[in-house]
C-alpha cells in the first residue's frame, strides 16, 4: 500500500463523481421545476431545432384558425345583408303582382306602388354602399367581381362569380363563341288552303300546351290564326299564316330552348292530318372565355339549365350567367363571324390566409348588391332600378325581373354560405386537429416525464449523500501516516 500526503488521488476520485452528480440533480431540478426535458440548447441540440419548428407552425395554426373564425363572421355579415335585401324584393314582388292587377287598379294606386318600389330600391342601395366589415366595403363592389357589358348587340345581361371553372377570375375581356344556336319548338301545319282567307270548314277542337281552340266551321285561316294569338300568353305559341299559295299555319314557340314544348291535338283534322305531335325547341351552346389567375379559361355554357330558363339564357356548372340576344343567336355568323369580346371583367376579391404557411389563402368575391346590377340577365338593357309597375307590361317586366334578382341573391347567398360550410368551417376544424396533434408532437420532444424524472432525481439525491460521505471516508485516509510518524 503506497501512503501519501500530497495526493489523495481516492479524494479526488470521490469529488470528481460527486461534483458529476450534483451537476445531473442540478439539471434534474431545472428540468422538474420547468417541467421541460430540453431547459437549454446543451440539452438536446437536434431536439431543439424540431420543436422550435413545431412551435413556430403551433403558433402560425393558431392564428390561421383566428383568421379563418373572422372570415366566417365577415362572410355571416355580408350574408345578413344579404337577407334583407332578399327580404325587400319579396315586398316588392308582392307590390308588384299588386300593380298587375289592372282590373281593379287605378292610376293612384300604380303610382303608390311606383313610389314604394322607389323607396326600397334606395334602402337596397343603402345597404348595398353601407354593409362593411370594419373600414372595408363588402357589397359595393371593391370586394367582388364585376362584368360590364361592352357589346349590347350580342348580350342583354351578364353575370360572372370570382371563381371561374374553379379558378380565380383576374381583369381582362370576356368573350363568346356561338357552337349551336337556341331554337323554337315549331309547327308547320300540313292542310294547305288557298289564301288567307279560305273559310276552313272542318268542324272540331285544337288543343295547344294544354289550351283548346274551336274552329266552328265558318273562320278564315286568318281569323283562326287570330284566335289562336289571342291565348298565345297561355299557350306560349303564336300562329302564322305561310306561303304564298297554297298556304297553311304555322305554329312557333315564342320562347325558345327545350323547356318550352309545343304539344298539339288535331283528332279531327282541322289544321293538321296527324292528331297529336310533340315537338321541343333546342338550346343555345356557346364557348365562353374568361381571364383567370392561369391563363384564359374556356367553358361551354348552355341554355336552359335553371327552371324556367329560356334557350338563349345560357349558364355553366358555377352559375355563372349570360343572356345572348335573340338577333345575336340568330345571325351570329353573320354579325360577328366568331369569337367576339362582349364584356370587360373587373375582379378583386378578399384574401383570407387560413393556413400557417406561405400560400395557404383562399379568395371570396363578394357580390355586387345595388339595385342596377341586379336582375338584369331578363331583358335586354333593363334592371331591378329600371322597373316601371304604372302599366301593365310594366308590372309584368317588373315580375320576371324581381324573380331573376332574387335569384341573383339566392345565389350570392348560396355562394356565401358555401363557402362558409366548405371552406371556413372546416378549415377551423381541420387546423384545430393539426394543432393538437402538433402540440402532442412537440411535448414528446420538450416536455420532461415528471415521473421519470422524479425517479432520476431521486437517485441523484442518493448518489449525492453518498458522494459526500465517500468524499468524507477518503479525506479520513491520510490521517494514517501520522500515526505512521508518531510511532517513530
Amino acid at each position: 500500500m503506497s501512503l501519501k500526503i500530497n495526493t489523495n488521488i481516492q479524494a479526488l476520485n470521490a469529488l470528481r463523481s460527486l461534483t458529476g452528480t450534483v451537476n445531473q440533480l442540478g439539471g434534474s431540478i431545472s428540468r422538474l421545476s420547468t417541467g421541460l426535458r430540453i431547459v437549454n440548447a446543451s440539452d438536446d441540440p437536434a431536439g431543439l431545432m424540431i420543436s422550435e419548428g413545431m412551435r413556430t407552425q403551433i403558433r402560425g395554426l393558431d392564428q390561421a384558425i383566428r383568421n379563418s373564425q373572422d372570415a366566417v363572421n365577415m362572410a355571416k355579415t355580408a350574408e345578413a345583408a344579404l337577407e334583407e335585401v332578399q327580404t325587400l324584393l319579396r315586398n316588392m314582388r308582392s307590390i308588384a303582382v299588386h300593380a298587375a292587377n289592372t282590373a281593379v287598379v287605378d292610376s293612384a294606386q300604380l303610382q303608390a306602388d311606383q313610389g314604394q318600389i322607389r323607396s326600397s330600391l334606395q334602402s337596397i342601395d343603402r345597404i348595398a354602399r353601407s354593409t362593411s366589415w370594419g373600414t372595408k366595403n363588402l357589397l359595393d363592389g371593391t370586394t367582388g367581381t364585376v362584368a360590364n357589358v361592352t357589346n349590347p348587340t350580342a348580350i342583354g345581361g351578364i353575370y360572372l362569380g370570382g371563381s371561374f371553372n374553379g379558378k380565380q377570375v383576374v381583369n381582362g375581356n370576356v368573350s363568346i363563341n356561338q357552337v349551336s344556336p337556341a331554337s323554337s319548338a315549331t309547327l308547320p301545319t300540313n292542310r294547305t288552303f288557298a289564301n288567307s282567307a279560305s273559310v276552313v270548314s272542318t268542324v272540331g277542337s285544337i288543343v295547344i300546351n294544354g289550351y283548346s281552340i274551336v274552329s266552328d266551321g265558318t273562320l278564315t285561316l286568318q281569323s283562326l290564326a287570330a284566335r289562336i294569338n289571342e291565348i298565345s300568353t297561355q299557350t306560349g305559341v303564336v300562329a302564322s299564316v305561310t306561303g304564298a299559295g297554297p298556304v297553311s299555319i304555322r305554329l312557333t314557340n315564342t320562347t325558345p330552348g327545350s323547356q318550352f314544348p309545343l304539344n298539339f291535338n288535331d283528332p279531327a283534322g282541322v289544321l293538321h292530318n296527324v292528331a297529336s305531335v310533340a315537338f321541343q325547341g333546342f338550346d343555345a351552346v356557346y364557348d365562353v372565355t374568361v381571364p383567370t389567375v392561369d391563363g384564359p379559361e374556356t367553358v361551354q355554357f348552355s341554355g336552359g339549365r335553371g327552371p324556367g330558363d329560356s334557350g338563349l339564357k345560357i349558364t355553366d356548372t358555377f352559375g355563372n350567367l349570360i343572356n345572348i340576344t335573340s338577333a345575336a343567336d340568330a345571325n351570329w355568323g353573320t354579325l360577328f363571324g366568331g369569337a367576339t369580346n362582349v364584356a370587360v371583367l373587373q375582379a378583386s376579391s378578399v384574401q383570407f390566409q387560413i393556413g400557417p404557411n406561405a400560400n395557404q389563402s383562399i379568395f371570396l368575391a363578394m357580390p355586387r348588391a345595388f339595385s342596377a346590377n341586379l336582375g338584369s340577365t331578363v331583358l335586354p338593357g333593363s334592371n331591378l332600378s329600371t322597373i316601371d309597375v304604372t302599366s301593365r307590361d310594366g308590372a309584368n317586366d317588373a315580375l320576371r325581373i324581381i324573380d331573376e334578382a332574387i335569384r341573383d341573391i339566392a345565389r350570392a347567398r348560396g355562394d356565401l354560405g358555401s363557402f362558409q360550410a366548405n371552406y371556413l368551417d372546416s378549415t377551423v376544424r381541420s387546423l384545430g386537429v393539426a394543432k393538437e396533434n402538433m402540440t402532442a408532437s412537440e411535448s414528446q420532444i420538450r416536455d420532461a416525464d415528471m415521473a421519470s424524472e422524479m425517479t432520476r432525481f431521486t437517485q441523484l439525491q442518493i448518489l449525492q449523500q453518498s458522494g459526500v460521505s465517500m468524499l468524507a471516508q477518503a479525506n479520513q485516509q491520510p490521517r494514517a501516516i501520522l500515526d505512521l510518524l508518531r510511532g517513530q
